[in-house]
């Protein structure tokens, strides 16, 4: 049968989709990386775009985690489903893990397993999203937060981060922002994307301000304890008490293997109010609909927890601490760069003076323009969510970073206006 071309079907694209793909990192690295010139054979590719350094023998995982994870595997007791009971074994462990930095201890039954930090986020801001609700979203900010609220109809709200008080939270800014329909806001320490570490005082005052404005926190701590500064890293759970924080983790950044796929959420609420409200059932809801982590994963988490020795921690946090150093002084070399220092994380803002440039108008044209004549990508801070930054990534091999700023450097200074 021919399909006439005027027959009427019932179906169409989802508008939210395109929007919400449009801003995701993904899709601006999509967009430079079209850019490059593959003529230029001279030239290799310097990511310095991306949180993924796995990549790099540097950043090569332990053994420990390695041993684990091929043990699981070949032990074929986690080629099935998942069971509750490898659930609770890997809550577990994750329970006793995190309580080394709390003041109470959890259980098992505060942690829930998911596939990675950014499926984490997928449940959390998909439980929320109630008709009506808004959702306060720090910028500049991680995107997949904004991504999601917008395929799920959540609305957003923007508060700042001050970047000349090391991206401490505008509180005043953000009471003034939450009305009775403001169900959460998002932290993110260490910062992803402005590298802050906050101080245990300013993480207590945002725990107070959420319970003045009857909300939850959601404290995005996927970089937890990549720490390098003066300040140590201080999980948002440890204020539980005064508001309900909802933590995300994962094993991607810590132990460097973002492709195995695990991470958590832990409701740190000693008062037991998410129960109260509907929320804690919302959330293990819909992780009953949707896909966890790769099971095997599950059978190894309790060793890669456990064994991994203080060198290898040790050894990363070295070695970012050397590349940041490095990253800040380079920029701080180029006139139209003002770096911000990173104290944790694998990123630091820079803030571009366009007025010294010929011929750029902005971030993004920045961005797209260097990839093309040098092949070295950064990502614009269009994409998160503060224009004429960029958001430069220093976990990568010293020689290619070291690499990267020299052909940034020579890119701005070919394109400088003159006086």
């Amino acid at each position: 049968m021919e399909v006439s071309s005027k027959w009427r079907w019932n179906f169409e694209g989802k508008e939210e989709a395109k929007t919400a793909s449009a801003c995701t990192i993904g899709s601006y690295l999509n967009t430079l990386n079209e850019n490059i010139n593959k003529n230029d054979t001279t030239k290799s590719v310097i990511p310095l775009s991306h949180g993924d350094p796995s990549g790099f023998p540097s950043f090569r995982t332990s053994k420990v985690s390695e041993d684990a994870l091929v043990d699981a595997l070949q032990s074929a007791k986690y080629n099935g489903y998942h069971g509750n009971p490898d659930i609770f074994h890997a809550s577990r462990s994750i329970a006793e893990y995190l309580s080394r930095d709390y003041p109470y201890k959890l259980s098992p039954n505060d942690v829930l397993v998911t596939a990675g930090a950014k499926h984490g986020i997928d449940v959390l801001i998909t439980a929320l999203a109630v008709p009506g609700a808004n959702i306060l979203l720090p910028r500049p900010g991680y995107p997949a937060y904004k991504a999601l609220a917008t395929f799920n109809r959540l609305e957003m709200r923007h508060y700042d981060l001050l970047p000349e008080q090391d991206w401490k939270v505008d509180i005043d800014g953000l009471e003034a922002l939450a009305d009775d329909k403001t169900v959460a806001m998002v932290v993110i320490n260490p910062g992803n994307p402005c590298g802050n570490v906050y101080e245990r005082e300013h993480l207590k005052k945002i725990a107070e301000a959420a319970s003045k404005l009857g909300m939850l926190v959601i404290s995005d701590e996927a970089y937890g304890h990549l720490v390098f500064g003066s300040n140590p890293f201080v999980p948002m759970g440890v204020y539980g008490e005064i508001a309900p924080i909802l933590t995300i983790g994962s094993i991607s950044k810590r132990w460097m293997v973002p492709g195995w796929r695990f991470g958590w959420i832990v409701m740190c609420d000693p008062n037991g109010i998410l129960q109260k409200h509907g929320v804690a059932e919302s959330i293990k809801n819909y992780l009953n609909i949707g896909v966890g982590p790769p099971t095997f994963t599950l059978g190894a988490i309790s060793r890669i927890l456990v064994e991994t020795p203080e060198d290898f921690y040790s050894n990363i946090i070295n070695l970012l601490r050397k590349a940041a150093d490095i990253c800040y002084a380079g920029l701080r070399e180029i006139p139209c760069f003002t770096p911000y220092k990173s104290q944790g994380s694998m990123f630091l803002m820079a803030k571009l003076n366009m007025s010294l440039l010929e011929g750029i108008d902005n971030d993004m044209e920045f961005c797209t323009r260097l990839a093309r004549e040098e092949s070295a990508i950064v990502l614009p801070g269009e994409a998160l969510g503060l224009k004429n930054w960029v958001r430069v990534t220093f976990a990568v091999e010293i020689s290619a970073l070291e690499d990267g700023l020299s052909r940034i450097k020579a890119f701005c200074f070919r394109n400088a206006k003159q006086q």
